[in-house]
């Protein structure tokens, strides 16, 4: 492809996605495609020759879109949002022409410095004092790892890279229930074992972690020969949006010197308006903090800002640098890939870098607050409405309701055929989870170009196919 010819089709490109943006509303939210079938049309074996890139875009209409599930879509309240912005739209454009690796500071110093300045400003937004620093890792989970691995190194007196985990005590992690799968998965990973992943129960109206029981169980740990290493504190968990007590947590971690890694994938966002931030009092003595601008600060995915009390724990954990990664003749620089277990690393920072100075602080401000209030009115519906129950919430701006007419059998076998029907209609898409052993359905507000109409616009389609499901 020539340049004229790269112009052409980039700017081509351009449009496409100012239009899909624009668009997207009309859309069903959620693919209306059976397994197999975006498969099944796509041709067995590559192309010989090359084709044209027309040809290359009606087959990205045709055969690609039909089977998307639309992220940025304003009705689209599942799991939590893989938020996007034309400020960051643009910024991924220049990022994938740039093509850098960004492994070292000598690979592309721009990338490590606007890096470390802009995770400064986060910090600096969310209320983290100073002394933190910052690194953008892949995502939570990958931050979540690589706090339990400095987590073990510490409790094991830095002897588990060097020695290998075979013979070494074995190590206890304490989070609740509450905590995303990403903890268990860092614990496998980690070496440390699902059966050293110990749940400690909930309470109070934020299902957050009981710290007297945390207590009693490391007390417990110790005494029958355990090595209690970490505590994962949970700030806005994905099911029900449960926050631990961290101040408390934080104490109980201090006295027994356990490493806190706090995880705030989805809420921290939230922590840039002061009047939230309650929920993360005492988070300033945790380790390690993660949370996801690629979740509700309008950034694209993969973009999760973990912070760090003291670098060198998480560098002398991770970092290895062999002679041809080595910079030489230069100092007072960083090599971030020596704070995350993948090597090469993507020029992220610019993305983020592009959101926080098109908008300012005060707009991202706005829309969360937005979502937030919106989240409550429909909350105030949910409960008022005789043939639902509001189960939780609103926690910022996620719910959980489920639909409970008078006489109904079996509620949760109903719910599941309501979930269904709401998802294969289109008009928003909903996922569900399981609270106090029932199924439950979740409802988070958060997507970049959402507003009032669409969530009240939601709530409608809820309790119109509800009410067809009633009838039969």
């Amino acid at each position: 492809m020539d340049d004229e010819t790269f112009r052409t089709w980039a700017h081509r490109a351009a449009d496409w996605s100012v239009d899909y943006l624009a668009g997207v509303g009309e859309r069903p939210v959620r693919a209306q495609v059976a397994p197999g079938e975006v498969y099944r049309r796509l041709p067995a074996a590559p192309p010989d020759a090359g084709e044209p890139m027309a040809a290359l875009f009606e087959d990205l209409d045709r055969l690609i879109m039909p089977g998307m599930t639309h992220w940025q879509h304003p009705r689209f309240f599942a799991y939590f949002p893989a938020n996007a912005s034309p400020p960051s739209v643009v910024a991924e454009f220049v990022t994938a022409a740039l093509a850098a690796q960004c492994m070292l500071w000598q690979t592309s110093p721009a990338a490590t410095e606007l890096e470390t300045r802009v995770m400064d400003w986060l910090r600096q937004m969310i209320g983290l004092p100073a002394g933190f620093a910052g690194v953008i890792q892949d995502s939570a989970s990958g931050a979540t790892l690589a706090a339990l691995l400095t987590a073990r190194e510490r409790a094991l007196g830095w002897a588990g890279n060097l020695e290998g985990l075979s013979g070494q005590p074995r190590l206890r992690v304490y989070a609740s229930a509450e905590v995303h799968s990403s903890v268990d998965k860092a614990v496998r990973i980690a070496g440390i074992g699902d059966a050293n992943l110990v749940r400690i129960p909930v309470a109070g109206p934020l299902h957050g972690m009981d710290p007297a029981a945390l207590e009693a169980a490391i007390r417990a740990d110790r005494a029958a020969g355990f090595r209690p290493a970490a505590v994962v504190a949970c700030l806005g968990g994905t099911s029900i949006g449960a926050c631990d007590p961290i101040e408390a947590v934080a104490e109980v971690a201090r006295r027994h010197d356990l490493f806190l890694h706090v995880d705030a994938a989805w809420a921290g966002s939230a922590m840039i308006c002061p009047e939230f931030r309650d929920l993360m009092r005492g988070a300033e003595a945790a380790d390690s903090l993660v949370f996801n601008p690629h979740k509700w600060l309008f950034t694209h995915f993969d973009c999760s800002a973990h912070f760090v009390r003291d670098p060198k724990a998480l560098t002398d954990t991770l970092g290895i640098r062999p002679p041809f990664l080595r910079t030489l003749g230069q100092e007072g620089f960083v090599d971030y890939n020596e704070w995350s277990v993948p090597l090469g690393r993507r020029f992220r920072a610019l993305k983020l870098w592009f959101v926080i100075r098109s908008y300012g602080v005060e707009a991202l401000r706005a829309m969360i607050r937005d979502h937030v209030a919106w989240a409550r009115d429909l909350a105030e519906r949910v409960a008022a409405h005789p043939d639902f129950e509001l189960v939780t919430g609103p926690i910022l701006s996620l719910l959980s309701f489920r639909y409970a007419p008078r006489g109904a059998d079996d509620l949760d076998a109903l719910n599941a055929r309501l979930l269904a029907r709401i998802n294969d209609d289109g008009r928003t898409y909903l996922t569900q989870t399981r609270h106090d052993g029932r199924f439950v359905i979740r409802f988070q507000v958060g997507q970049t170009s959402t507003t009032r109409d669409d969530v009240m616009a939601a709530w409608d389609a809820v309790r119109e196919i509800a009410g067809e499901l009633r009838a039969g």
